[in-house]
């Protein structure tokens, strides 16, 4: 069996005790607080009191699901795997650059398993790895020969949840339990979802019911001796104004009324098929000008009202971590209270029952990084990045 593995020009040891990394989506620091606060996150609690190590660090650009968590399993940035966004047609894993830790240590003998709340990470997460993986989402479809496991529904002893609902992340915590009370994998990756985040605030009964939730099922998988280090894709920010409209810069529908119609081209990367809970909307963007005068187009943009930032494609790439191949010709990110658009007649947004919650910007970078235990190294001084996690608990 193995001692070190090498992935991606960084070196893993081979777990002395199971390891299950847990990605937590839309979960920002204020959130952990807020549950503790109100006493509904007892260990974790106990961690932050000294029990464990608590962090933070920052996520990859821009914060989305997709790059953040294919970063935090490759150990590296979108400059490096490739994914810097959230949706690709059938989210085909040809678009990933590089391996994975996870199927680096399950080709080198490791039990490896892998639970997505959502279906459309399963693949690319899963990536090349043999053992258990699943989503929750589908949990009902699970199969021996395309799973690695059968009669999901009766080990975890719950129905499969609604996809918008607190339920979901819940199903895949108590299988991680359950899994880990049966087969007992070497390495567990487990990445929940952002909804309560996207309609609850820190501190709010939502969410401080939805860390309740997380802390219980997190509290079981210690007892049973795992180390456990929990992280997060992205954190969350309220994009709307005092009335509780979405602040929106239609930018696609600024360009045309500033260069002409066609004449550039903005592109979403927060974009996915399910916009129920942001209707498409993030902090970041791209825009492609193919004919236009890009310099001229990145000083108009700048004078919008609610602009962070906006970067031509080799400065944004170098400062962002991005691949230079696969962003526009400028990258535009909004500020902590806005969100960006294309063209205001292609957002449908019917389905917002509450204020705009939303992600994408620098804005949303600052996550926690934790784990179940004192490190010797603590006072070390290090710039630490939500993809460090596998380096957390296999090295330090």
């Amino acid at each position: 069996m193995a001692t070190d593995i090498t992935v991606n020009g960084r070196s893993y040891r081979w777990m002395d005790r199971p390891l299950v990394v847990v990605c937590v989506g839309g979960c920002q620091f204020e959130y952990i607080a807020a549950a503790i606060a109100a006493g509904a996150a007892p260990f974790l609690g106990r961690l932050l009191a000294g029990a464990g190590t608590c962090f933070i660090a920052d996520g990859v650009m821009p914060s989305l699901t997709h790059p953040n968590n294919l970063s935090i399993v490759t150990g590296v940035p979108p400059s490096v795997h490739g994914i810097c966004g959230n949706y690709c047609f059938d989210d085909d894993p040809k678009q990933l650059r590089v391996g994975t830790i996870l199927a680096a240590f399950s080709q080198a003998g490791a039990r490896v398993a892998v639970i997505t709340a959502r279906d459309k990470l399963r693949k690319l997460v899963g990536h090349q790895m043999s053992g258990v993986c699943f989503s929750t989402e589908r949990a009902h479809q699970a199969t021996l020969a395309g799973n690695g496991i059968e009669n999901l529904l009766g080990h975890v002893g719950m129905p499969v949840p609604p996809v918008h609902s607190a339920q979901l992340s819940e199903f895949s915590l108590v299988a991680a339990v359950k899994l880990m009370e049966r087969e007992r994998p070497d390495l567990m990756y487990l990445c929940t979802t952002d909804d309560v985040q996207h309609e609850a605030a820190p501190g709010t009964p939502a969410a401080n019911d939805f860390y309740a939730m997380l802390d219980r099922q997190l509290a079981r998988l210690d007892a049973l001796g795992v180390t456990i280090v929990l992280t997060a894709d992205h954190g969350m920010s309220a994009k709307h104004d005092a009335d509780g409209e979405p602040n929106v810069i239609y930018l696609q529908d600024a360009l045309d009324a500033w260069i002409g119609k066609d004449k550039a081209r903005v592109i979403l990367p927060f974009t996915d098929p399910d916009v129920v809970n942001h209707g498409a909307l993030g902090s970041f963007a791209l825009v492609y000008l193919p004919e236009a005068d890009i310099p001229g187009a990145a000083r108009h943009l700048r004078t919008l009202a609610g602009i962070e930032s906006v970067l031509p494609r080799a400065e944004a790439a170098a400062h962002f971590e991005l691949p230079a191949d696969r962003i526009g010709d400028l990258v535009v990110v909004a500020q902590l209270d806005t969100v960006i658009g294309g063209s205001r007649e292609h957002h449908d947004l019917s389905a917002l029952d509450v204020p705009l919650r939303s992600h994408g910007g620098t804005s949303e970078q600052k996550v926690p990084l934790l784990i179940n235990r004192r490190l010797r190294r603590k006072s070390e001084v290090r710039h630490w990045r939500n993809f460090d996690a596998f380096d957390l608990g296999l090295n330090l």
